[in-house]
């Protein structure tokens, strides 16, 4: 018994905050970040340093969304525009790849001295989702996906992935847009409708909505289940050990195509 309705067949896991406890090591390496940009910005123009929020600000910009993208999210919000630069940059660039480069090596660096920690329930729940014959991959926007999978030992419960090395090779369009999930269930060889998508972003959780994909969990970490629901998530559990014993569920109401709530 997996939580899940009847016609589901596979699951697509979002990793950092979903599988793997890394997302508060991606936030931290966020705010490091960005606040040494921001204070050095702060400097050069005289403007008062408004530090990173940790908080609204790593879920409302970055959160589940490639490194590119975040940088961009974020700094919108405060007026910044840089130019592009190239995925090569130097992570001392004033670009949106350095600036993206820079957090990949704080990031890197954390996790060599910190590790990789998984949520016992999700393991639980992956094992089970084996067993009943259920397809298995894993969706993130992150880089490293193959080396963090790696370092936990849930290679063998995944039978696909999909990181941000795929998704730049293809082209994909990063959360909150569906392509992601969608490459996902291809490679599972099943249908969007046939797919449960487990997020713990807001723009995961519009992503699975915009895909219509057959059910869409979202996982609260970070006290924050009024917004996946609204961000379009059918349940909301803080752990997918909630999920066990729970039986079959409902089809969650038919919503139009392509629903989705704010990015």
């Amino acid at each position: 018994m997996l939580g899940l309705p009847a016609h589901v067949t596979a699951c697509l896991f979002d990793l950092d905050g979903v599988l793997t406890q890394t997302a508060r090591v991606h936030n931290a390496a966020w705010t490091e970040t960005f606040d040494e940009f921001l204070r050095q910005r702060a400097s050069a123009t005289g403007q008062p340093f408004q530090p990173f929020d940790p908080g609204p600000d790593y879920n409302r910009y970055v959160d589940g969304r490639p490194r590119a993208d975040g940088v961009r999210a974020f700094l919108a919000s405060r007026g910044i525009v840089l130019p592009e630069g190239g995925p090569d940059d130097p992570p001392d660039a004033e670009t949106v790849n350095g600036v993206g480069n820079r957090k990949n090596v704080l990031l890197l660096e954390r996790l060599r001295t910190a590790g990789v920690e998984v949520y016992p329930g999700s393991v639980r729940y992956l094992q089970a989702a084996a067993d009943a014959g259920l397809r298995r991959a894993v969706v993130t926007a992150s880089a490293n996906g193959h080396e963090v999978v790696a370092a936990t030992g849930l290679e063998p419960l995944l039978e696909a992935r999909v990181d941000g090395l795929v998704t730049r090779a293809q082209g994909l369009r990063g959360k909150p847009h569906p392509d992601t999930f969608l490459a996902g269930a291809r490679l599972l060889g099943v249908d969007p409708a046939q797919a449960a998508v487990f997020e713990d972003a807001l723009s995961g959780v519009a992503a699975g909505r915009a895909g219509d994909f057959g059910y869409v969990i979202g996982v609260d970490r970070v006290g924050q289940a009024d917004e996946l629901r609204a961000h379009g998530a059918d349940i909301v559990v803080k752990d997918l050990a909630d999920l066990l014993d729970a039986g079959d569920v409902e089809p969650p109401t038919p919503q139009p195509t392509g629903r989705r709530g704010p990015a």
